[in-house]
């Protein structure tokens, strides 16, 4: 009786977008007559949906039932599929063999129920089945280059061909003789097969933001961290999570938002990791759908990125630091940090793994006593970090941490617009008494600055004062003694939760 109880199956079964006709209850209703046929009961299902069959990530269904077979967590004893390429079109057959064959090594092997032939070792089995491992892969490759023209073609008549629309724009259909029909949502196809879709401006609220994040980046050269926080802090919303820098990013590089219909700005072709395509090869048509940003605008978007340190060679970075050696005759942590057209220090020892590295590359070398000087800068980094800590704790939301270029120290804004230089103060052993070098940021002159000077050791802050601006004609540092009456002519700062006040006292003063 035990002996014909029916064998228990797992199904897998897949379908992706361009191939509606096999939908899984079609590929179901095949392996069930099978299963029928062969004394099998399907007791689980596997399955992919919209998933190309070309490699395994994405595909959760297929890596789920292959962990389950190698693990031995599994109550079936045959996979049954609907045929060779449901299993996959994968371009090196080797790949879906090699699957197959885990499977079978653990004892449980794969059925394909509707195809011609048995699923065996016989020699006639295997030329059949690699025989159509082929077929399904030079299908894909077939239907990849027919897409390919498709797109092109479209891209160049000014067409949008897939994609979402971003923020700031929406998808609109067009009717086969160029009438505009309606706005497509979020996810949504063309109920139109000869249908067109354009890109067309979206909310009034959306496209006045893309036109502030461009006006913050080229007029106020904000990086795309403080443009997000500024448009987390004034509430604006972002579809389903709040603003971060990838988001302001993705909209300061695509330029469909000046009007321009592009295809293929990466390539990942048959299932390939996607790579970046240079511009001079996108597939673009100017002038294609109704611009948010004017063409100049979006340039000089580009020519800011274009000049991060994040898209400078190695040799661009040591050139201007050979620039700024002959420039000012010596180098210096602060000197590379205040230098307007060169990167940050921070750039310099993550690059080249600390600057004395990089000051060798270019033939320069420190007289002083670097080790005293590097763990003076240890010190007085963490006593940055832990005012830092404090204040915004003191102020909880009511302050964000900026920086105002990539690589430089951190800024204070408050909830108002405010911003607020912070100077940790080392102190400075000479004959006639200690001295407190104050150094100058060339990019916060302007700011109120809070003045924090350290102890004679370095190890802790001894006094704040809080003045209106560094208005110093030094570039980069001054020296201020113990009872400095430049100092002393700002409001000394007692306690931090007095900060915010003091900070609007100043500035209304200043106003006055």
């Amino acid at each position: 009786m035990s002996d014909n109880l029916p064998i228990p199956a797992a199904e897998y079964l897949r379908m992706s977008t361009d191939e509606q006709q096999l939908s899984f209850a079609y590929q179901a209703a095949t392996i069930k007559r099978y299963a029928q046929q062969h004394n099998f009961r399907v007791s689980r299902t596997y399955r992919d949906s919209g998933k190309s069959g070309l490699t395994l990530k994405r595909r959760k269904g297929l890596t789920q039932l292959l962990e389950d077979v190698a693990s031995g967590r599994h109550d079936f004893k045959v996979i049954l599929v609907y045929d060779v390429s449901r299993w996959g079109r994968f371009q090196d057959t080797d790949e879906s063999a090699h699957y197959e064959f885990l499977c079978r090594s653990a004892g449980v092997p794969v059925h394909f129920c509707a195809e011609p032939f048995k699923n065996n070792t016989s020699s006639p089995a295997v030329l059949m089945k690699n025989l159509k491992r082929l077929m399904a892969a030079e299908y894909s490759r077939e239907l990849s280059v027919r897409i390919i023209r498709t797109k092109k073609i479209l891209t160049e008549r000014g067409y949008r061909v897939g994609g979402a629309a971003g923020y700031g724009l929406r998808r609109m259909l067009l009717s086969p003789e160029g009438i505009p029909k309606r706005l497509l949502a979020l996810g949504e196809v063309k109920d139109i097969p000869t249908g067109r879709v354009i890109l067309v401006p979206g909310p009034t609220n959306e496209v006045n933001t893309v036109r502030e994040i461009y006006r913050l980046r080229t007029l106020k050269l904000e990086s795309c961290d403080g443009i997000a926080t500024g448009l987390n802090q004034k509430g604006i919303p972002h579809p389903s999570v709040p603003w971060d820098g990838g988001h302001v990013r993705v909209i300061l590089e695509n330029p469909k938002y000046m009007g321009c219909a592009t295809w293929r700005r990466t390539t990942g072709p048959l299932g390939a990791r996607e790579v970046a395509v240079p511009p001079e090869q996108w597939v673009r048509k100017d002038g294609a759908f109704e611009a948010i940003i004017d063409p100049e605008t979006y340039e000089k978007a580009q020519r800011i990125r274009r000049e991060l340190t994040l898209h400078k060679s190695n040799e661009r970075l040591l050139g201007e630091l050979r620039s700024l050696l002959k420039r000012e005759k010596r180098i210096s942590e602060h000197l590379i940090d205040q230098s307007l057209h060169m990167a940050g220090s921070l750039t310099y020892v993550r690059r080249f793994g600390s600057l004395k590295h990089a000051y060798s590359l270019i033939g320069y070398n420190e007289d002083r006593n670097m080790r005293q000087v590097r763990q003076t800068r240890r010190q007085v980094l963490q006593l940055r970090r832990t005012l830092f800590k404090q204040i915004l704790k003191t102020f909880k939301k009511q302050v964000t941490a900026i920086q105002e270029r990539v690589g430089s120290r951190q800024a204070l804004r408050f909830e108002d617009g405010v911003k607020l230089s912070v100077a940790i103060c080392r102190c400075v052993e000479y004959g006639f008494g200690p001295r407190w070098v104050i150094p100058v940021n060339r990019f916060e002159k302007n700011y109120p600055t809070l003045i924090c000077r350290c102890t004679k050791d370095n190890k802790s802050l001894m006094d704040m004062y809080l003045v209106k601006r560094m208005d110093r004609s030094c570039a980069t540092t001054f020296l201020a003694k113990l009872r400095d009456p430049w100092l002393e002519r700002g409001k000394r700062i007692r306690n931090l939760a007095s900060l915010r006040k003091t900070v609007a006292r100043l500035i209304a003063t200043s106003a006055g």
